[in-house]
């Protein structure tokens, strides 16, 4: 087969999926599973469906939009505020959106009568991680701006912790997303269908509390798709840490020296290279696989593997006693960062298996 390409076990994710849906049910919290880190995939998303998720969600439109037009029928959540350049496609091809902004809710409310519909959003709320959110003194004035505005249903309210500053979702984040809750349904005299308490590094609360509060939802995507928390990555017991699995080929192999002669500056990305360990030969190879393909720190290498170096295309490395030819093929795992990069590369080939339970039609069911 072709390489470097992505093999994606639709098996694996069906399963993560399933067993976190299983373990978040008794506490009355359902998964939005997240898709982002794979390109919309549909075959991905409907793996998360298969599994138990209620709904699909993901940051960029356009990924929303392949769901759309693979013909996957769920509620789709644009899991990053919209732009205000893209409100008339949030409102087409998103169920709900996650906002925090005035004049986007303007925009989508406007886009929402011109289209005659009606687009449903939840306010995020800063709960001390610097990325978005509204001000916890401004959600109900916010949210009774948004009860009053033609073409927006205000459906709940969210938080996102860990992503920026690593600020951990604890029982105390959780209980003041609680009780903003029931100051906004307080003021606006209904209640609120989505409490979004964030993303897979809610889990270690999740399931360990006795006190949910309010929270209803959780967006999982690492989780499932890695079988890993983010706050330490660690794997998660029980689920499978090797659904996605990238696959380069040897382009060169090699006896080379261990250690490069002559003056030492930068090399191609302004890296000053340390100086290698080892003395006399090594057994090197390179393969086709570079910065522009995947996050070469987030590569767990074959045992007896170490890298040496990666640039635009290549990446090298010393095979110790691997006997290793040009053709071969190796096999890499991926941490989060590196899976984003390797799926949204155009020259890495996405290879997706299904099980003998997963066909192609009970997966888009």
């Amino acid at each position: 087969m072709t390489a470097p390409r992505l093999e994606i076990d639709l098996g694996a994710i069906a399963h993560n999926t399933r067993t976190l849906v299983d373990r978040l049910a008794p506490k009355g919290i359902r998964v939005t599973g997240v898709c982002k880190a794979a390109l919309g995939s549909p075959g991905v998303a409907s793996a998360m469906l298969y599994g138990g998720a209620t709904g699909l969600g993901d940051s960029r439109i356009e990924n929303l939009a392949r769901l759309r037009d693979a013909g996957i029928v769920t509620p789709l959540t644009l899991i990053r505020s919209p732009m205000l350049s893209q409100v008339d496609r949030v409102v087409r091809d998103a169920d709900l959106s996650l906002n925090t902004e005035a004049a986007v809710l303007d925009a989508l409310s406007a886009t929402a009568v011109r289209l005659g519909t009606t687009h449903a959003v939840v306010l995020m709320v800063e709960l001390g991680d610097l990325r978005e959110g509204v001000a916890a003194e401004d959600v109900v004035d916010l949210a009774r701006a948004v009860g009053k505005q033609p073409g927006l249903r205000l459906a709940g309210l969210g938080t996102n912790l860990a992503c920026q500053c690593g600020v951990v979702p604890d029982q105390r984040k959780m209980n003041e997303l609680s009780h903003l809750v029931e100051q906004v349904e307080q003021a606006c005299g209904h209640e609120l269908s989505v409490v979004s308490g964030g993303n897979s590094a809610n889990l270690d609360w999740a399931l360990a509390t006795d006190d949910v509060g309010r929270i209803d939802e959780l967006r999982l995507g690492e989780s499932i798709l890695l079988g890993t928390e983010p706050l330490h990555r660690r794997p998660i017991d029980g689920l499978h840490t090797g659904a996605f699995t990238l696959v380069a080929e040897v382009i060169e192999a090699k006896s080379k020296p261990a250690q490069p002669w002559g003056e030492i500056a930068q090399s191609a990305f302004g890296i000053q290279e340390p100086r290698r360990g080892n003395t006399g030969a090594i057994r090197q190879a390179i393969l086709a696989l570079g910065r522009q393909d995947v996050d070469p720190d987030g590569l767990t290498l074959p045992p007896g593997i170490t890298m040496l170096g990666m640039s635009s295309d290549h990446l090298v490395v010393d095979v110790g006693d691997h006997e290793v030819s040009v053709g071969d093929q190796l096999a890499f795992q991926l941490d989060y960062s590196a899976l984003v990069r390797a799926i949204t590369s155009p020259f890495v080939t996405k290879a997706e298996r299904r099980s003998s339970r997963l066909t192609r039609d009970n997966l888009r069911a």
